[in-house]
């Protein structure tokens, strides 16, 4: 008995145009379940690829003067880039044009055929002949003319095959509803439930008016259109006609990961041609949501389309594939916007992951000449953080077994936020400076090398790249591309005695373009709230408190303001923006104790300039004689404190 096999597919994506960063979103998804899948031992076969054929295509080569294989393999190079470019894992590029496919293809037809479940009949239409398309009832404009070009639409009639899909509509309603888990989010799966209790037509799956597809083996005129043909490519790569042990071993599929406009196909279409051809079904169709930017759907008319070409020369595919996986629910549809984009690579990936390689790789080398030195004897905080890594690698292993992706990487950035607070914890630079603390030294800066190599896993099927580089930064002896999970479901991994690599930067700052700050606008005497005169000198109402703004704001740099020994310069993410802030703490923090921390801002306080550094706002903190602590919360940058 080999490995447990794991079969993912996405949808083949349509190339009529430039893929947009929905297309990107889907495929990293599901290459993200690959990459887990892999570290998780398993023998994985993801599939992703093109559907080339039917009338669009035929029509927009023929604009051009060329032919239609000459259109698609321009555009399908391109995406074959993309998803170079985004470093994307899939096994099998299957393209509906290939040798292979069509042989597929016509063999599932007649299969089908034979037993008498595809039969000839008439394709009734609303045709508009300028524009060589059919349209329903529905979809004509108010005037019940062509809705692409206004002209008047005439009823024709084709000859065509139909496949006898309402004959499988009880068996398909019944497995539904007999496994819950078939159709994910459920929402999706009630939509199909009402759907087929509508009732079923039987499915066209052939057509005359023109050429580019597939000839039906048995009547060459026509051509098999488009589910019959783009549905079968998921068979096609596994070996459904040439490798029957291959077959046995992927097939049924695991995971369709697609839109959710294309659920219906996957859930009802497939599965009734799956029974006429006595295969089983696939295990689980997952509908993901739609990426829409800045709040709108993306569409060609609204400018609004997302090239993710140009973010990923801007940003690095790993800050794209982070934020896409970690924003979005899946299953739901997410916000994509650049500023966000931006914030998340500031605040996430520049400051808690970056920083705590650089401040461990830099402490390593600084305390104890680079070499990791061996572990001995626990403290409780040592007991602490090893618990939670512990438990954070358990919530990977389940949570991405269960696609719940997004959940798993705050889980992760859970542990790191943790890793960095250790720090704040254990104080290495004071336990360097005393000679009695070697060894306790040693097991603080041990134990952030484990951290980061157990991190440096975690994050693999998000990111990749920035996995290795981690690995590499830590000097680890082994290679990167033979680890497993099973290598980080125990503590200690980190071989004493090792000398780690060098620091680099892994995502440096991106410094947005700040809106000059408006200072608060002076407020008007008549606007006042009247004052209750009975109030005693220094009672408030309510309303007065309800004037002050506090908000939960992260604190992304720190620095000292020269030739001020008590004030510290503060930058930090309020969730929306980065706002400068000058602080006078600077005698009871280091700059690098505040980094990370999540403090409370007053957040309308008028602009001031303090030793020629303008102050947006104050921090919050607690004194008590000579003791001085800012208020700090567990809660994210942006959270009001009311």
């Amino acid at each position: 008995m080999g490995s447990k096999s794991f079969y993912i597919t996405t949808p083949i994506y349509y190339p009529s145009a430039k893929l947009h960063i929905g297309h990107a979103y889907c495929t990293t998804i599901a290459d993200s379940v690959a990459r887990y899948h892999r570290l998780a031992g398993e023998d994985v076969f993801f599939l992703t690829g093109s559907d080339e054929h039917g009338q669009k295509i035929q029509e927009k080569a023929e604009a051009q003067g060329i032919k239609p294989i000459e259109y698609v393999d321009k555009i399908v190079a391109e995406f074959q880039k993309l998803w170079d470019m985004l470093n994307i894992s899939n096994d099998d590029f299957i393209r509906t044009s290939q040798k292979r496919h069509e042989k597929v293809v016509q063999e599932i037809f007649r299969r089908v055929y034979d037993k008498g479940d595809i039969y000839k009949g008439a394709y009734k239409g609303l045709y508009c002949t300028p524009c060589e398309s059919f349209w329903t009832e529905l979809q004509l404009d108010e005037n019940g003319c062509c809705p692409d070009c206004g002209r008047p639409v005439k009823e024709v009639a084709e000859e065509a095959y139909f496949f006898k899909m309402s004959k499988y509509a009880d068996r398909i309603l019944k497995y539904i509803e007999d496994n819950p888990d078939f159709i994910q989010p459920v929402s999706r799966r009630n939509e199909m439930i009402n759907f087929i209790k509508q009732g079923l037509d039987d499915l066209c799956i052939s057509r005359t008016s023109f050429d580019w597809g597939i000839p039906v083996p048995i009547d060459e005129k026509h051509v098999i259109y488009v589910w019959f043909d783009a549905l079968t490519n998921y068979l096609t790569p596994i070996g459904f006609l040439d490798d029957q042990e291959k077959f046995n071993k992927f097939w049924p599929a695991n995971v369709h990961l697609v839109g959710k406009e294309i659920v219906r196909f996957h859930s009802i279409i497939w599965p009734c041609i799956l029974m006429a051809l006595d295969l089983p079904l696939p295990k689980q169709i997952y509908g993901h949501g739609w990426l829409v930017v800045d709040g709108s759907k993306m569409s060609k008319s609204l400018g609004n389309v997302v090239d993710p070409v140009e973010l990923i020369n801007k940003y690095g595919a790993d800050a794209i594939r982070y934020f896409l996986l970690r924003e979005i629910n899946l299953g739901q549809d997410g916000n994509f916007s650049e500023l966000a984009l931006v914030q998340r690579i500031n605040a996430d990936l520049a400051n808690d992951l970056g920083n705590l390689l650089h401040r461990t790789l830099n402490m390593v080398g600084k305390f104890q000449k680079g070499e990791v030195l061996a572990a001995s004897g626990r403290s409780e905080v040592d007991e602490s953080l090893i618990a939670d890594a512990m438990a954070t690698v358990k919530t990977f292993d389940e949570g991405m077994a269960g696609m719940k992706i997004s959940t798993v990487i705050k889980a992760v950035w859970a542990f790191i936020s943790r890793a960095n607070k250790y720090i704040d914890e254990t104080v290495p630079w004071a336990l360097a400076k005393d000679v009695n603390k070697k060894q306790e030294l040693a097991n603080v800066m041990y134990n952030l090398v484990e951290s980061l190599r157990i991190i440096s896993v975690l994050i693999a099927p998000f990111m990749p790249t920035t996995a290795e580089r981690i690995w590499q930064q830590l000097n680890m002896p082994t290679s990167f591309a033979d680890v497993r999970l099973d290598d980080i479901k125990t503590w200690g991994g980190t071989p004493a005695g090792m000398h780690i690599g060098e620091a680099q930067q892994l995502f440096p700052r991106i410094e947005l373009e700040k809106e000059d700050a408006v200072p608060a606008a002076k407020e008007k005497k008549k606007d006042m709230p009247k004052q209750d005169n009975t109030a005693k000198d220094d009672e408030i109402t309510i309303d007065d408190f309800g004037k002050v703004k506090l908000q939960v704001v992260e604190i992304l740099e720190a620095e000292p303001v020269p030739k001020a020994d008590k004030l510290l310069k503060l930058k930090v993410n309020t969730g929306s923006e980065v706002r400068e802030v000058v602080s006078g703490i600077a005698k009871h923090y280091e700059p690098t104790q505040l980094i990370g921390k999540k403090v409370i801002l007053v957040m309308n306080l008028k602009p001031a300039k303090i030793r020629g550094v303008v102050s947006h706002g104050m921090i919050l903190a607690a004194s008590n004689g000579d003791e001085l602590e800012v208020v700090s919360v567990d809660m994210p940058a942006g959270s009001v404190v009311k």
